[in-house]
C-alpha cells in the first residue's frame, strides 16, 4: 500500500516544536553563561540566600529550624574571607550569607539512575521550583541554597547534596543537631563552590580524597596526618588508608586546583 506523504500542516507543526525547543535551549545556555561570568568575577560579594526546610515532622527538626538565625551561618562567610585573604583576592568579602524564611515545600528529587534526558528535565524542574519558592525578595540573591534538615535519630544517613552551576542552586541535606552544625557548614560551602564551577576532589566509590588535589597540603612532610582537608574533598587524610569527615570549616581550605576552577588564580 502506498504511504501517504505527511501533510504540510503536520510538518509545519513539527518544525515549530523543534524551533521552540532550540530557542529554550539557547536561552538556558545564555543564562548559564551569564551566571557563570557574573558569579566568578569576584568584584563584589556573592549574596547567598539560605532557605531552611524541615525534611521531616520530628519535633527535634521543627525546633531546630525554628531556632535558626543569621549568625548560625556566619562561619561560612568567615571561611571565604579567610581563604580570599590567603589567595590575595581583591574582594575581601567574597560571600555574604542571608537567612531566608523557612520553606514548607521540598525541591523535586532526581530519580536514581536517571539518564541524560531525565536529568536535564529534572534540572529544569528544579530551577522552576526554586524560582517559584524564592526570588520574591528585594535583596539580591546570587546563589540560592535550599537546606533540608533531618532528625539524625530518624535519618542517620542523608542523601548526597548537590550544587548546580545552571541556575546557581544548591540542595543540601543536613542534620538538625547543634553538635553537627560545623559539618553542615562544610557541606554548604562545598555545594556553594560547586555552583561557581568547582569540581569534586575525591575518588568515586571510596570517597577518599584524591591525591594531590584532594589533600589539604600534598607537600606536607610527613604527609600524614594531614593538618587540613581540601573543601572539595571534605575529608582529612589521617594515613594512607584512613580519613575522616571534616567537622568544621576550621579544618578545611580551598586548594590550588579549586581556586583555579573558581577563578581565584
Amino acid at each position: 500500500m502506498k504511504q501517504q506523504p505527511a501533510s504540510p500542516h503536520r510538518s509545519g507543526f513539527k518544525l515549530l516544536r523543534i524551533l521552540i525547543l532550540l530557542l529554550v535551549l539557547l536561552v538556558v545556555a545564555l543564562s548559564t553563561w551569564q551566571d557563570r561570568y557574573r558569579s566568578t568575577r569576584w568584584r563584589e560579594p556573592l549574596y547567598v540566600a539560605i532557605y531552611p526546610i524541615a525534611a521531616d515532622e520530628s519535633p527535634v527538626t521543627l525546633r531546630y529550624v525554628a531556632a535558626l538565625d543569621a549568625e548560625r551561618f556566619k562561619p561560612i562567610d568567615r571561611f571565604f574571607m579567610r581563604e580570599a585573604e590567603r589567595y590575595r583576592l581583591n574582594a575581601p568579602e567574597p560571600v555574604k550569607t542571608r537567612l531566608r524564611s523557612e520553606l514548607h515545600d521540598r525541591p523535586p528529587q532526581r530519580a536514581p539512575g536517571a539518564g541524560v534526558l531525565a536529568t536535564a528535565w529534572w534540572s529544569l524542574r528544579l530551577r522552576l521550583w526554586a524560582w517559584r519558592a524564592s526570588g520574591h525578595v528585594n535583596e539580591p540573591e546570587d546563589i540560592r541554597m535550599f537546606v533540608l534538615y533531618h532528625d539524625p535519630a530518624l535519618t542517620p544517613q542523608v542523601p548526597h547534596s548537590l550544587g548546580l552551576t545552571k541556575g546557581l542552586i544548591g540542595v543540601v541535606y543536613a542534620f538538625a543537631a547543634p553538635e553537627m552544625s560545623g559539618e553542615n557548614d562544610v557541606v554548604i560551602a562545598h555545594e556553594l563552590l560547586h555552583t561557581v564551577g568547582a569540581s569534586d576532589k575525591y575518588l568515586p566509590g571510596t570517597d577518599a580524597p584524591r591525591f594531590p588535589d584532594g589533600y589539604g597540603d600534598p607537600d606536607q612532610v610527613p604527609l600524614y596526618p594531614q593538618q587540613f582537608a581540601e573543601i572539595m574533598a571534605g575529608r582529612k587524610m589521617l594515613s594512607a588508608q584512613r580519613w575522616r569527615q571534616a567537622e568544621s570549616l576550621d579544618e578545611v581550605l580551598i586548594g590550588p586546583a579549586t581556586a583555579l576552577e573558581i577563578r581565584w588564580r
